[in-house]
């Protein structure tokens, strides 16, 4: 899209994780709505390049090799490609101590307090911001309205899927379950999902799980129909069109919920002590069952949300 003399070159920073990138959907919406005529450019990293080429409120993505700093060639041509781009706005949703230092780097105006700032304002709410209520506030300190920010929705993320379904026997209200995370991360694994998707087949449910990179194993254990693209992990905009045709959705703290999450799905999100619901904005979302260790939270008590929550759904 060819971009006028007159219009404005907007700059939006969001490199990572999975989840906090797609949480950054409603703000990136408010942003386009804040900058209609202008052309608004996302830089991001390779992994989410290929979610947000189709995001309708960009015009262009920019990709950031995220090389470390001692890796000063890569710095060096990162700095004088976004130098080159004469950006008049930075959006830094990042805000990490990396990306200060690209902001740095240009003459662009800055859109947000710094981070000191916005600690001051945590402890004057009473509590830690959630990642929503601080981009919402980066954003309406900017002097922007943020009707979306607080509501991310990445529904035109979604796969049709039909094919995938039919090609594996699946109907449409499946229960599909995310008993993985990050590797970084394995105390935010929940170690019972093998009884739980026993228990919802002999209540009759059909149950699917749909592997990451390092989950095929952990996956394939258990008694669930694993799902996979000629072996491999299918990719986000197929899992995104997969988690539209589920009934409900049951897992771990891990992108996959978050996606969930913002699709409108209904679900059920597992917490344990590695961090609150309520600071990663997934309570706005899903069901919650947070607990001090998830090694003790039991099958059964699970599978009781799960019966309330499917039986609402049958209600008229």
């Amino acid at each position: 899209m060819a971009v006028s003399s007159s219009r404005r070159k907007i700059l939006i920073i969001r490199l990572g994780a999975f989840g906090d990138v797609l949480q950054s959907e409603g703000a990136i919406h408010d942003i386009r709505i804040a900058h209609p005529q202008d052309e608004v450019t996302l830089l991001t990293t390779k992994p989410f390049r290929r979610i947000y080429e189709r995001c309708p409120w960009l015009n262009r993505i920019i990709l950031d090799p995220r090389k470390p700093r001692h890796h000063i060639i890569s710095l060096l041509r990162l700095r004088k490609e976004l130098k080159n781009e004469r950006f008049d706005i930075i959006y830094d949703l990042q805000n990490s101590s990396r990306t200060l230092m690209y902001r740095n780097w240009l003459d662009a105006e800055w859109s947000q307090k710094d981070e000191a700032f916005l600690s001051v304002q945590s402890k004057k709410l009473g509590h830690q911001l959630s990642i929503l209520e601080r981009l919402r506030f980066q954003l309406e300190q900017a002097g922007l309205a943020t009707p979306h920010t607080m509501r991310p929705d990445v529904s035109w993320m979604a796969d049709n899927v039909a094919a995938l379904m039919q090609l594996n026997g699946l109907k449409s209200g499946f229960i599909l379950l995310f008993p993985g995370s990050s590797q970084r991360h394995p105390q935010k694994r929940w170690p019972h999902y093998s009884a739980l998707s026993q228990s919802l087949i002999d209540r009759g449910f059909k149950v699917v799980t749909a592997p990451g990179p390092d989950e095929r194993a952990l996956c394939q254990s258990l008694p669930a129909q694993t799902l996979l693209d000629e072996g491999n992990p299918i990719d986000f905009n197929t899992l995104a069109g997969l988690i539209q045709q589920a009934k409900l959705v049951i897992g771990n703290d891990t992108g996959p919920t978050h996606l969930a999450a913002y699709l409108g799905a209904k679900g059920i999100a597992l917490f344990g002590q590695h961090t609150s619901a309520r600071a990663t904005g997934l309570d706005r979302f899903l069901e919650i069952i947070e607990v001090q260790n998830l090694n003790e939270l039991q099958p059964n008590e699970v599978m009781a949300r799960i019966e309330r929550l499917t039986d609402q759904s049958q209600k008229p």
